[in-house]
């Protein structure tokens, strides 16, 4: 019996595929479908579909600044370039798409800034103060503040020249701050010297020797006193022992209570004595009371007599007068 024929391997490959078409057809709507989801999407992500209001920002100059670059605050996006034009007196109008769900972050007293820094791109920023303030209105047309860092690199350059220039000058030989050094050097030369602090602060090497002479001088004056002062205070301990006593001496102070002690015992008897006086001067306050009175009298009596005196005197007058007797006016008291 005859064995069957083995298939070639090449038949098998070009065996016909049940619905080629239908699953080719099938694939290339995939892809497609995959494509047309991936744009779609990108365009979803990138805000396309997304409700948007429109800004104008005017600005002097455009340099940095492309379609499609971030309006940013606070470091979020919120807005993208839309298109860039020259307006009719030459200003640069930027046109900016900002997403609604992110307008209500701009007020109207908002400020934009156009920043170019030294490293990386332009930026785009704003700026809210017053959050309070009426939202800013679709189309709205505000201006743009421009700082670019790098105008201040020239300015920066020449003050780094200037800066320089002035370190060359102070490091001169001849400049002020060598002169300085110089001083200073000299300075600390003296004051390494023998006796250089004197002569530093004096002046010259004569008056610190002065000094240093006054200085001497003054030790040996504290040396005497530091003499006398011991001196002094044998004195002293001396005395104390002549007042106070000593262990074999009872020194002046037993003394000088004794004699405390028998002063008191006359000064009491003097006070009793006084009291004596002052009952004997009473006494002869009372006599002399009595003898003023009685002299009082004897005052009173004697203008009597006198007046008596002068009555008789003057009626023997006028007896004399009228008959002729003797001229003897002479007239005896008792």
């Amino acid at each position: 019996m005859a064995e069957p024929p083995l298939p070639h391997p090449d038949d098998e490959l070009l065996r016909p595929v049940a619905h080629l078409r239908a699953k080719a057809a099938a694939l290339l709507l995939f892809t497609l479908t995959l494509v047309v989801g991936s744009a779609l999407y990108l365009m979803y992500a990138r805000g396309v579909f997304e409700p948007t209001q429109r800004l104008v920002l005017v600005a002097d100059d455009s340099e940095g600044v492309g379609v499609g670059m971030d309006v940013t605050f606070s470091g979020f996006p919120i807005g993208r370039v839309r298109s860039l034009g020259l307006a009719e007196g030459g200003e640069v109008r930027i046109v900016v798409d900002v997403a609604r769900r992110d307008a209500h972050w701009l007020r109207e007293s908002s400020v934009f800034t156009l920043v170019r820094g030294i490293v990386g791109g332009t930026t785009i920023k704003a700026y809210s103060g017053v959050l309070t303030d009426p939202p800013l209105p679709d189309g709205a047309v505000r201006p743009v503040l421009r700082g670019d860092a790098t105008a201040e690199i020239p300015r920066l350059m020449s003050d780094a020249r200037q800066l320089l220039e002035n370190l060359n000058e102070l490091t001169a030989a001849n400049s002020a701050l060598g002169g300085a050094l110089g001083n200073a050097r000299t300075f600390t030369e003296r004051l390494n010297a023998p006796g250089g602090v004197l002569s530093v602060l004096t002046g010259s090497d004569a008056e610190g020797e002065q000094v240093q002479l006054t200085l001497q001088r003054t030790n040996q004056l504290l040396a005497r006193l530091d003499g006398m002062a011991q001196r002094l205070d044998g004195v002293v301990a001396r005395a104390d022992r002549q007042v106070f006593g000593s262990a074999g001496d009872a020194g002046l102070v037993p003394e000088v209570r004794a004699a405390v002690v028998q002063l008191n015992a006359l000064l009491g008897d003097a006070r009793r004595s006084m009291v004596k006086v002052d009952a004997v001067l009473a006494e002869a306050q009372a006599v002399g009371a009595n003898a003023r009175e009685a002299t009082t009298d004897l005052g009173e009596l004697r203008a009597e007599v006198e007046a008596s005196l002068r009555k008789a005197e003057s009626l023997l007058a006028e007896i004399n007068r009228k008959w002729p007797f003797a001229r003897d006016t002479e007239l005896k008291l008792p």
